[in-house]
């Protein structure tokens, strides 16, 4: 089924909401599915792995700075989805470059990590140069870069299969490079890499501006069903706050 942009923007709002998440982390997890979706990189689909345990999030402690210098910092993100998390993450790198140039965030235990294309582009169209890289698996992994540079408006991305282990500590982990300094857009090399270029990115949202979203039934019916607890909770309010005058 095909539904505008406003149409899917609203529902995951309210979905992100009636599953705990605070005011503005359900804005900043509505917007990084749909610049996914609009941007040709499979936001739905994302999404459609994480909503079984979106609503876990609000039960996990909250992330935490487990240690951090004037350059660097290491972030525990305690199972949350990066929907939930990483735009914090990518802020602190942010701030971090700014005063001293360059500056290396690295987030654990962190998931749906695709998430961070959004901040990252946030990050680039302010005047910073930013790169992310993370590791899907646990045998033959696939790698994943993002990047943006200073300026530009759309991140390169790029995917590629190995033939590596990934050793125990670097199971969702997400790198993430700021730099106010040095250009840090790159690509992957590797055989068998799916490389998307920021032109292509750009082309990839002109064509979905015109032609709306298609959604699977499904999950937008899940979608749905978890944010009408929200409307639910409102009315009631509503009739409370009636009551109480």
């Amino acid at each position: 089924m095909n539904i505008s942009m406003n149409e899917l923007k609203a529902a995951l709002r309210r979905c992100f909401e009636a599953s705990g998440y605070f005011v503005g982390n359900y804005e900043d997890a509505a917007n990084m599915v749909l610049w996914l979706e609009k941007h040709g990189l499979n936001g739905l689909a994302e999404l459609e792995r994480a909503l079984p345990f979106i609503r876990s999030d609000s039960d996990k402690p909250l992330s935490s700075v487990i240690y951090e210098d004037s350059t660097s910092a290491i972030i525990d993100s305690q199972g949350r989805s990066a929907l939930n998390c990483i735009a914090a993450a990518v802020d602190l790198a942010h701030a971090k470059a700014l005063e001293v140039g360059i500056a290396t965030v690295t987030v654990h235990n962190c998931h749906n990590r695709m998430f961070i294309l959004k901040a990252l582009t946030d990050c680039g169209r302010r005047g910073i140069s930013v790169a992310a890289y993370w590791k899907n698996g646990q045998s033959n992994i696939c790698e994943h870069t993002a990047a943006i540079k200073a300026g530009e408006r759309y991140p390169d991305y790029s995917e590629a299969a190995t033939c590596l282990i990934s050793p125990p500590e670097d199971k969702q982990a997400l790198t993430i490079i700021c730099s106010s300094r040095v250009d840090l857009s790159t690509t992957l090399n590797h055989r068998k890499t799916r490389h998307i270029s920021a032109r292509q990115i750009e082309l990839n949202k002109e064509q979905s501006v015109d032609q709306g979203v298609n959604i699977k039934p499904d999950l937008w019916a899940k979608i749905n069903r978890i944010g009408a607890e929200v409307l639910v909770e409102n009315s009631e309010r509503s009739r409370a706050d009636a009551g109480g005058r």
